[in-house]
């Protein structure tokens, strides 16, 4: 429908644009027409937020920038471009400048982060066989084991990589936090939502993959965010 606004998705560490697929056939049922799903190369966040720059300049009017774990630092560096009007953060990163998400996990660690296993290349996986308690424990042992086995690993380097200028701090935003979270601990979840002072919270009993295990109540929200920026 041509009122509502153009969504982008942004997917996060151990996951490509697929992760959103529940959302985004829920979105188009409710009438969303303009849907992208950026697919990022996770080399650094400089590449990932570009390349999701690319993306909204291709859009012509507004777009909202929705994004889970690690997406949320790649909306939060890419989301200042002038026709971005509103930030979802599910389950994500929300640095302020000078910050990075392994320096905010470091501070208080998830409880999967021992799960997480370099390789000989540079790049960070989630163990297989650890793939479901850590990342997707509220989806079924298949679905968990499609994304385990697909999984897109980040450089480590990646983890480093700090923003540099926060849009959150000049869009409107909305949170959903996962208290079940075992890759961003919830508490940093519920301090990065603090005090970006959002114009919703929305707390899921959900593991990481909400996105996945609850697409309802995350659609819910972008819907929320969709029709303010609709105005």
């Amino acid at each position: 429908m041509a009122d509502k606004p153009s969504i982008v998705l942004v997917h996060g560490f151990w996951g490509g644009a697929a992760h959103w697929a529940k959302v985004i056939t829920e979105l188009h049922r409710r009438g969303f027409g303009s849907l992208h799903a950026v697919e990022n190369p996770l080399t650094s966040l400089a590449d990932d937020a570009e390349r999701t720059a690319k993306m909204v300049r291709q859009i012509d009017g507004p777009v909202v920038l929705v994004g889970h774990s690690y997406g949320g630092a790649v909306i939060t560096e890419a989301g200042d471009l002038p026709n971005v009007t509103g930030l979802v953060y599910i389950a994500a990163f929300a640095p302020d400048a000078g910050e990075s998400p392994g320096q905010i996990s470091q501070e208080k660690p998830p409880a999967a982060f021992e799960n997480l296993a370099p390789d000989s290349d540079g790049y960070l996986w989630v163990k297989q066989d650890k793939f479901h308690e850590s990342f997707a424990q509220d989806l079924s042992e298949e679905e968990a084991l499609v994304m385990a086995v697909t999984q897109k690993a980040p450089l480590a380097s990646t983890f480093g990589d700090n923003v540099t200028a926060p849009a959150w701090r000049s869009k409107p935003t909305w949170y959903q936090v996962s208290a079940a979270d075992r890759m961003i601990h919830p508490d940093n979840e519920r301090r990065m939502a603090t005090r970006m002072q959002p114009r919703r919270t929305v707390e899921l009993d959900a593991g990481h993959a909400s996105l996945a295990s609850q697409p309802g109540p995350v659609t819910d929200l972008i819907e929320e965010a969709a029709t303010a920026s609709a105005g």
